[in-house]
This record gives C-alpha cells, sequence and structure tokens, in this order.
C-alpha cells in the first residue's frame, strides 16, 4: 500500500472512531437492557477500528497490541455469538 493511501486510511479510521467512541458512551444501555447488544456492536467497531489503526501503524506490527485487539473482539463477539466459546479462543491468546 502507498504511503498517501495509508495516511488517507489512517486519517478517516481516527475520525470513525472518534465517532464511534462518542456514540458509545452517549447509549446509557446497560447489560439485560433491549439496546444491550447494540453497545456491544458499538464496542465490537470501536475495536475494529484499533486493529485497523494497529494494522497500518509504520513500525512493525506489536504482538502485544495484536493480541490486545484480538482478545478485545473475540470478548464481545462472544456475546454477539452464543455457542461459539470465543471466550476460550481469546483466553487461549494469553496461554500461549
Amino acid at each position: 500500500m502507498d504511503e498517501l493511501t495509508k495516511k488517507e486510511i489512517l486519517s478517516m479510521s481516527r475520525t470513525a472512531h472518534r465517532l464511534t467512541e462518542a456514540s458509545y458512551q452517549q447509549d446509557t444501555s446497560k447489560k439485560g437492557d433491549a439496546g444491550w447488544a447494540d453497545k456491544q456492536r458499538i464496542l465490537l467497531a470501536d475495536m475494529a477500528l484499533h486493529l485497523l489503526q494497529t494494522s497500518l501503524r509504520d513500525d512493525e506490527i506489536s504482538t502485544e497490541d495484536l493480541k490486545r485487539n484480538l482478545f478485545s473482539i473475540l470478548t464481545i463477539s462472544d456475546q454477539l455469538m452464543p455457542g461459539h466459546d470465543l471466550n476460550a479462543v481469546a483466553d487461549d491468546l494469553y496461554s500461549s
């Protein structure tokens, strides 16, 4: 990927990240509320943007940052995809 494209993607991702985090903070849903799943979807999008930013950094990808990103994505996804035991996969990231 050329540098200009990468910078443009990162710039757009910062805007998307800011808007996503603001939406998450404005959502007052608590676990068990009707809107909880939607709030978790916003959080999942936020974590996906973190992964995007981690992936496009200029330096080498930090294994710890990548683990943290994937752990968060799997943990949130576990709530949205019951029965797939994604928490076990997430936990396995830190045991290896």
